[in-house]
């Protein structure tokens, strides 16, 4: 077709030598028309129905792909693929041109392309924070590597075109300088591994994570590639470097919130000079508590038996076996825990001694919360220890406290 606009100038008995650069001028002014005249089409009326019909649809992902510019940058890809196909028939006369003029249009494509899958990777995390799937992934660390990843790639790309080398030659080229790259970008590195590691689902926002060194208790907020958001629950933000979450290690709740209940675990000192054997006028008040009953008799009638067998001598309490005020106060808290509405049964209760030491019998209880809220938890194991040194007195033993002890006064708070 060129020839055919070089034979046709020519006719007017123009130079040959001054036809040609005339007749790609044309060509080119040509080009340039049709594909400004594409563009148009493409924006004023392509982009605008895909606008109007997106603000029409129930879904809001279309909306957000119109609102992040993808469908922009799909019509800006159709100037460097039209110009691509023409710019060897237009430059039909300057051959040498050619190259240099496609490898433009190649890099011109990488960075829109490029630009058209961050925009794509945006509308993905704005997408899914929202929805329950990005509560348990995090959405934001894993878009940011692989942004991450279309960058560099891209560059890489872009930059061996316009050293007119293979992409190839210039990945074995950086080799030289992994370790200056190592050293500046240190942290940048360890953020990004950290990153990729958290993002298998290690934390994610809205977990409840304690690190005391770095005084973070509270809620992930906000999980970046490099860095994590902390909200205490004194309202005040932490921001930790990802890697420390991985170097230093941290305390994740959610095993605690996703369970069946969350565990007490509270001790209480028993002075072990008030632990003594059930007589007469003890036994009378502990079989008038309706939670022991079950237990008393089945216990005195195993004890009766055992007795009986071995032909204990009732004339002492040493000889045989005996309730104590400690195993059957052990035995009502079993019972009391267990039939609290707070408490779920379907986990463990145990009542348990711990090693005793040089002042006191230390007793644990041991059970789970049917609820997880924090507050109310804390009332149910206050509930439980107020009833207990309340109950003491009842089965004669007392709670431990060191006598003397020097108390010191209460912190001031400013």
């Amino acid at each position: 077709m060129l020839d055919s606009l070089l034979l046709y100038i020519e006719s007017f008995k123009i130079d040959h030598a001054i036809a040609t650069p005339v007749a790609t001028l044309i060509a080119v002014l040509g080009a340039v028309a049709l594909i400004g005249i594409v563009e148009v089409i493409t924006k004023k009326f392509l982009l605008q129905s895909i606008s109007h019909f997106a603000a029409k649809t129930a879904t809001n992902l279309d909306d957000l792909m119109v609102s992040q510019g993808v469908f922009d940058w799909i019509a800006r890809l159709v100037v460097p693929l039209l110009a691509y196909r023409m710019a060897g028939t237009v430059l039909q006369f300057y051959p040498a041109a050619v190259p240099q003029v496609t490898d433009g249009l190649v890099i011109y494509f990488a960075v829109v392309v490029i630009l058209l899958l961050l925009a794509v990777l945006d509308v993905v995390y704005e997408f899914y924070s929202g929805h329950p799937i990005g509560m348990k992934l995090p959405v934001k660390s894993i878009v940011q590597v692989i942004k991450t990843v279309v960058v560099s790639i891209g560059a890489v790309i872009v930059i061996s075109r316009l050293l007119g080398q293979s992409p190839v030659v210039f990945i074995s080229g950086i080799g030289a300088f992994t370790a200056v790259l190592l050293l500046i970008f240190k942290d940048s590195i360890l953020g990004l591994v950290a990153g990729v590691q958290l993002s298998t689902n290690v934390v994610r926002i809205g977990d409840w994570i304690t690190m005391p060194k770095y005084g973070a208790d509270g809620d992930v907020i906000d999980l970046s590639l490099v860095t994590v958001s902390v909200q205490n629950f004194d309202k005040t933000i932490v921001v930790l470097p990802a890697y420390t979450l991985i170097s230093e290690g941290f305390k994740n709740w959610r095993g605690m919130q996703e369970s069946d209940g969350r565990r007490i675990k509270r001790s209480f000192n028993i002075d072990m000079q008030s632990i003594r054997f059930l007589d007469g006028e003890l036994m009378k008040k502990v079989e008038a508590v309706q939670l022991l009953k079950p237990y008393l008799q089945e216990r005195l009638q195993e004890i009766a038996n055992h007795n009986r067998a071995v032909g204990a001598d009732d004339g002492s309490p040493v000889n045989g076996r005996r309730l104590t005020n400690l195993g059957t106060f052990r035995a009502y808290l079993q019972a009391y825990v267990h039939n609290l509405a707070k408490i779920n049964t379907d986990m463990m209760i145990m009542i348990r001694y711990l090693q005793p030491d040089a002042f006191s019998l230390p007793c644990e209880i041991y059970c789970f919360t049917r609820t997880k809220d924090w507050a109310e938890y804390e009332g149910v194991q206050a509930d439980i220890l107020d009833h207990i040194f309340a109950v003491l007195p009842y089965f004669d033993l007392k709670a431990y406290q060191l006598q003397g002890a020097v108390v010191p006064p209460p912190a001031v708070i400013e």
